[in-house]
């Protein structure tokens, strides 16, 4: 599948590992997650036919990370986690799957906070025809790790400046202030205003679902989408991912020898 801009992807480099490409789940994705996620990654196979990229679904909540990760990693890997935030799935989950690993396996960073996200934010928005007077509210899946938290607010003050209006962050689960009650607190405090709620979500599923059911009078897409392309920024966000980490075996010592 091809990308949706002229972006230039990284340059290529004819030693670069495989690209692995591991989404993290909260429970068994539904079949539009599944396919939205799937959207994504064969539009970077797509930017990048010289690497080998694939997919694996980890349900970090409740599956052996470490046996997944080894079923799905080989020698000489970059594991690229499709998620907005990392928190402990990411952190702690997939980091100590890794250690069960041999070879140079290799994880790279969460996707976000990226401008590059903010803008597929703000063209969700546009799409629903946000006017002058509508209140914003971030929604993101929540995370224990208040490291994750403080990203989701980092991307609400971003989407902010990039919009020229306050946004406000609400969380479906984990955190606070949860998104019921941001939506509640904005209608007392801007009686009359639409809220509009943006999912801070990759792709559909249970949070969005409970996203559209907290009570906004607009809710936008999320990210990826089952019947669309992917933003092509979102791929060059991964690439960027993969080739932040994906340096030759060896190349680090080669520098300090």
């Amino acid at each position: 599948m091809g990308r949706t801009d002229d972006s230039a992807a990284p340059e290529a480099r004819d030693d670069a590992p495989p690209l692995r490409l591991v989404a993290v789940t909260h429970g068994a994705p539904s079949a539009a997650n599944r396919e939205a996620v799937i959207r994504l990654v064969d539009g970077v196979a797509s930017a990048r036919p010289e690497l080998d990229v694939s997919i694996t679904f980890v349900d970090a909540s409740h599956a052996d990370v470490g046996s997944a990760l080894e079923a799905a990693a080989s020698p000489h890997t970059v594991i690229v986690p499709l998620v907005l935030s990392a928190g402990f799935h990411v952190r702690t989950g997939l980091s100590l799957g890794l250690d069960r690993l041999g070879g140079d396996v290799r994880l790279a960073a969460e996707l976000g906070p990226d401008d590059r996200i903010v803008d597929v934010l703000a063209d969700r928005l546009a799409e629903l025809g946000l006017a002058d007077g509508d209140a914003v509210l971030l929604a993101a899946a929540g995370s224990n790790d208040p490291r994750a938290v403080r990203e989701c607010f980092e991307t609400s003050r971003r989407l902010g400046q990039r919009l020229g209006r306050p946004v406000t962050a609400g969380f479906i689960a984990a955190a606070i202030p949860r998104l019921p009650d941001a939506i509640e607190m904005i209608r007392e405090v801007h009686p009359g205003s639409r809220i509009v709620v943006c999912p801070y979500l990759l792709a559909p599923g249970t949070f969005y679902d409970q996203a559209k059911a907290a009570g906004a009078d607009v809710v936008g897409d999320p990210l990826l989408l089952p019947d669309r392309t992917a933003p092509g920024a979102l791929i060059d966000l991964v690439l960027d991912r993969y080739a932040a980490v994906a340096a030759p075996v060896g190349a680090d010592r080669r520098e300090r020898a």
